[in-house]
């Protein structure tokens, strides 16, 4: 079973509505505030980045359709920094002043602009890669974690159980699947697998229209 967030070929949803080339890169004030704290809590190093997009995927359905991009962020990182002993729910509703943790340091204003340039690389030594560019390769049915009952993986819905061509293979990766659950970073071969878009939607706007994704390897099988 797909979550909520998985949402790609949906109908029903509206169209998608592109913004101006002008429009701000945040509308509201407090969106800018909501991205600064949301990297000063990963900068801790207490979750990887893929447990962070399980938390907001595991939001209750209710929450994640009514909370704007930012508010799935903000209240993701609560839930985060609570499970790791970072924040009491109390410190959070002001109840508590908050407390030093030991091993917390802050994130200061004169090394974002490094850590952001370092950003979190995933590559990883690990297995020689199975597919080879231009195999043809088909993705598992259907999209689930095979390692946690209903936990965090990184292939949508949509393209599960359809054939694709290995378009470039990137070496081994983390693995999200794992990585997120705190089972260790258990490294796969990760690949580019390109689809027609008439395999994914059944009709394209034009017969050459693809849609790429990025895959590991356990996701894929061959064709014979």
């Amino acid at each position: 079973m797909s979550r909520l967030h998985d949402m790609g070929g949906r109908l029903g949803d509206g169209p998608v509505v592109p913004e101006a080339e002008d429009a701000p890169i945040f509308v509201k004030d407090w969106h800018a505030r909501a991205l600064a704290v949301t990297l000063a809590g990963g900068a801790l190093g207490a979750w990887p980045i893929d447990k962070a997009r399980h938390a907001r995927e595991s939001l209750p359905p209710s929450d994640y359709m009514r909370f704007s991009y930012y508010e799935k962020w903000i209240a993701a990182l609560a839930d985060l920094l609570v499970a790791r002993g970072l924040v009491s729910r109390a410190e959070l509703a002001g109840q508590e002043s908050p407390k030093a943790r030991e091993g917390a340091a802050p994130l200061k204003a004169a090394t974002v602009a490094e850590a952001l340039s370092r950003g979190s690389p995933a590559l990883r030594d690990g297995a020689a890669p199975r597919f080879a560019i231009g195999e043809t390769v088909r993705t598992r049915r259907p999209a689930r974690n095979v390692l946690v009952s209903g936990g965090h993986t990184r292939l949508p819905g949509y393209a599960a159980g359809l054939t694709g061509r290995i378009e470039r293979v990137h070496g081994a990766h983390v693995l999200p699947d794992a990585v997120a659950h705190d089972l260790g970073e258990r490294p796969e071969p990760l690949y580019t697998v390109v689809f027609s878009a008439r395999e994914i939607w059944g009709a394209a706007e034009h017969p050459d229209d693809r849609v790429s994704c990025e895959l590991w390897e356990s996701y894929l099988e061959p064709v014979a």
